[in-house]
């Protein structure tokens, strides 16, 4: 496990573009497992304007979304899917069909199934992570065994409080209930993971990550067995770290 400290949010997106651009650049073939919500805005906004700059191609790029709300069209302004085309694909060359997110209606099961399996098949180079206040990585909340693949959860009535205040206007009344995400084993197949934390709410969850034990009461800190794991956080999220 590698761990960056950043001064700012600024800084850490940067760094994190660095690490994803140049898995890009290694590898234009790359399967990019991508997240959504307010941790990688910044670090989208970086890979746009690199790509704008310096050409940086996504042509034979693969992108595998973590999760997506059930219940929600992928046209839906506050869809995971309606998110990433937003924040990045409209703005870089990645081909539509090379664009994969779990699928949020129709038979949920059968989503899933086929997520997994397309998952299995093409595996993940680089997973991109963010880290929810009570330790979930993906949609997958507190007690979500380790074994788990791509299923639908039932939201905490807190994930649910954190999405409305950042997407929502703050009504959690409009925040689904459900969503679908990779599974923790998913996450753990992929041969890299790259997650990022930023702020004092992600303080204690970040401490249990780096320092405590691997347990299903916080989802992320089984990312403690990957073999190749770099987190990047800012001085608010590093502020219960007691190790040096």
């Amino acid at each position: 496990m590698k761990l960056i400290i950043a001064d700012s949010y600024e800084a850490a997106s940067l760094e994190a573009s660095k690490i994803l651009l140049e898995q890009i650049k290694e590898n234009p073939s790359s399967h990019l497992g991508l997240a959504t919500g307010s941790t990688p805005l910044k670090l989208y906004e970086y890979m746009v304007a690199d790509f704008k700059e310096n050409g940086t191609s996504y042509k034979d790029i693969k992108s595998f979304n973590l999760d997506e709300y059930f219940g929600l069209e992928g046209t839906h302004p506050q869809s995971y899917r309606y998110f990433m085309m937003e924040n990045l694909f409209n703005h870089v060359d990645i081909l539509p069909e090379n664009i994969h997110v779990p699928a949020g209606q129709g038979d949920i099961q059968e989503n899933c199934d086929a997520y997994n399996a397309m998952l299995a098949t093409e595996g993940v180079d680089l997973q991109l992570l963010g880290i929810g206040s009570n330790g979930h990585i993906g949609f997958n909340e507190p007690g979500t065994p380790f074994t788990q693949v791509t299923h639908c959860i039932e939201l905490e009535e807190g994930t649910r409080q954190d999405n409305a205040r950042l997407f929502f206007d703050g009504n959690i009344d409009e925040v689904p209930t459900h969503a679908v995400t990779m599974g923790i084993k998913n996450i753990m197949d992929s041969k890299k993971v790259l997650l990022m934390a930023f702020g004092e709410n992600k303080a204690e969850p970040i401490r249990v990550l780096v320092e405590g034990e691997v347990s299903v009461d916080v989802p992320a800190s089984v990312l403690q067995n990957h073999p190749d794991v770099t987190i990047i956080i800012d001085k608010a999220a590093a502020s219960k770290l007691t190790k040096k």
